[in-house]
């Protein structure tokens, strides 16, 4: 079964390495985040030089690779191969290229640190080639982080750099930039580097140093509609609207789908308490006032209706029967529809 990143990253900091990795999946940020560190402290700096061979998949082969990862280090306890943009080695996947590292993963040179980083896709599982790597290397699975995970992943990301968070800082965060985590994680990094000691992040310092606005984000406009505050929500839509290409639609919808979803599982379950019901929704039990409020204020009816109409502003949002309406117009239309 595929490494966890996370489990990969500690056992490094150990000072545990592996002949053989072979990083693969979706998500490049923890593939770029095991690389850089293997990259960056399997051998000393001063035998890099010699003995930190960097490739890219589009200049090699196999071959290539595999007689680099043969050779001994000099004058050093081992060497380091990394291959980047894994995917783009052109025999990877045909028989020829796959026997050659089925071949070489049957006897490793111990000396030697390989690295495949094989970014946005997966290896056939069904295959010889991922059998192997899944018996006798470290392979890792990366995966997009789901949208109810988001929240939890910057909370811990933060208590890694020494900080704290506010669970509604947190979700503004999650809500408006998502699970890019490139993205996130370099406008976290661009925030946190304000700070001279750490401190626990706010709403205000949000707002100030990533430029998400405090009270109109995709968080503020699903706090409106379980509250169902008609003027809230539109204030928040006519802000959208003069910002579209920082509020795209889609993500909208698919965070008020998320929503919606929500509730039904809160009137599927309503004889549980709210921490139980917390863990069900995959939420922190500091939001689940609003979700309750939001459920008495959209009775089970009014919610599978409004399910209907997210999905039917999802196909409007990529052109069918939107009648020439734009992203602002479908979103007006679509938060009266929830609310009324």
């Amino acid at each position: 079964m595929p490494n966890q990143p996370e489990a990969v990253i500690k056992e490094l900091k150990s000072g545990k390495y592996a002949p053989v990795y072979f990083l693969q999946g979706e998500e490049p940020y923890f593939i770029d985040e095991i690389t850089d560190y293997i990259e960056e402290h399997a051998i000393p700096e001063h035998e890099k030089g010699f003995n930190q061979i960097m490739m890219y998949g589009k200049d090699a082969s196999m071959n290539t690779v595999l007689t680099n990862a043969r050779r001994f280090p000099m004058m050093a306890e081992r060497q380091v191969v990394i291959v980047k943009e894994a995917q783009n080695l052109p025999d990877l996947g045909k028989e020829a290229g796959d026997n050659l590292l089925i071949n070489y993963l049957s006897n490793p040179l111990p000396s030697t640190i390989l690295v495949f980083a094989h970014k946005y896709k997966l290896l056939d599982g069904r295959k010889a080639l991922a059998k192997e790597l899944d018996k006798k290397a470290v392979l890792v699975k990366s995966a997009k982080v789901p949208e109810y995970k988001l929240s939890p992943w910057i909370d811990g990301y933060m208590k890694s750099k020494g900080f704290t968070i506010e669970p509604k800082a947190c979700q503004i965060v999650a809500e408006s930039i998502g699970n890019n985590l490139e993205v996130l994680t370099n406008e976290i990094d661009k925030m946190l580097i304000n700070f001279s000691e750490p401190v626990q992040i706010d709403s205000n310092h949000i707002q100030q140093f990533i430029g998400i606005n405090k009270d109109y984000n995709n968080f503020e406009l699903t706090k409106a509609l379980s509250f169902r505050d008609v003027l809230k929500a539109n204030k928040i839509i006519h802000y959208f609207s003069q910002n579209p290409k920082s509020n795209p639609l889609i993500p909208i919808i698919a965070l008020l789908y998320l929503h919606f979803s929500r509730l039904l599982l809160v009137h599927a379950n309503k004889s549980q308490g709210e921490r139980e019901l917390a863990g069900k929704l995959k939420v922190n039990p500091y939001f689940m006032k609003e979700y309750m409020i939001a459920a008495k204020n959209y009775p089970l009816g009014k919610v599978i209706d409004n399910i209907g109409y997210l999905k039917e502003a999802d196909l409007r949002s990529k052109g069918i029967d939107a009648n020439g309406m734009n992203e602002p117009e479908i979103l007006k239309e679509l938060v009266f529809k929830l609310m009324h």
